[in-house]
């Protein structure tokens, strides 16, 4: 069967998507290359992405080096560096946002975007920009930073980033047609909203997953 390597920035994104991959992808192999140096270097340079691409591209180099016949890229903060990564490499990469972007797009002119990163949010926002433009329809972004979230998150507490991401997401959902989550660790959150609001929430990760899927099913 195929291989996927996934290149992670936090332990938190980890767990989530093996157990996608479990259930999306069953007996295709997974590999991980985690860096969890990124994030705090990017929050230290005002986003810099310049800074890690060297790094991350590298990672993509052994990713293939190592036999994947797909690459997901699971960081939102650094999703810019797949274009140029793309070309360094000759298996697919897959940015984890990019089919989410493109299903908000589809669902209305207003879409919120919701974050824990700062360093996430601008990326996210120039992405949905992007994937607009390329379907010819012209959107509103309304942006919502939870911050306090993954400081809770990185300390342990999963429930206070839950609640502290919930509070925000609950005062944003009803200012827009659809809400696109930014990072892949937002989406565990969404089991703890009302029912009859999840449909407006979008996460990246089954979609990635679904994205990775196809591309597997064409290598074999």
């Amino acid at each position: 069967m195929g291989k996927l390597a996934i290149i992670h920035t936090t332990t938190a994104t980890v767990e989530p998507l093996r157990a996608l991959a479990e259930e999306l992808l069953p007996g295709h192999r997974v590999i991980n290359f985690v860096d969890d140096s990124i994030l705090p270097q990017l929050a230290e340079n005002g986003g810099d992405i310049g800074a890690v691409a060297g790094r991350v591209h590298q990672y993509m180099r052994f990713a293939a080096e190592a036999g994947a016949d797909v690459i997901l890229e699971a960081c939102s903060s650094i999703g810019e560096l797949v274009a140029p990564g793309r070309k360094l490499v000759n298996v697919p990469v897959v940015r984890i946002d990019e089919a989410m972007a493109d299903a908000a797009v589809a669902r209305g002119e207003r879409i919120g975007v919701a974050a824990t990163l700062a360093t996430t949010l601008e990326p996210t926002k120039r992405l949905l920009q992007e994937r607009a433009a390329l379907a010819g329809r012209t959107v509103t972004l309304v942006p919502a930073l939870a911050d306090t979230a993954y400081q809770r998150l990185m300390a342990g507490d999963r429930e206070g980033h839950d609640a502290a991401l919930a509070k925000v997401l609950l005062e944003l959902a009803p200012q827009v047609d659809c809400v696109v989550l930014a990072q892949a660790s937002m989406a565990r959150v969404l089991p703890q909203l009302p029912e009859t609001m999840r449909e407006k929430f979008l996460t990246s990760p089954r979609l990635a997953m679904e994205q990775v899927r196809e591309h597997l099913s064409r290598e074999h």
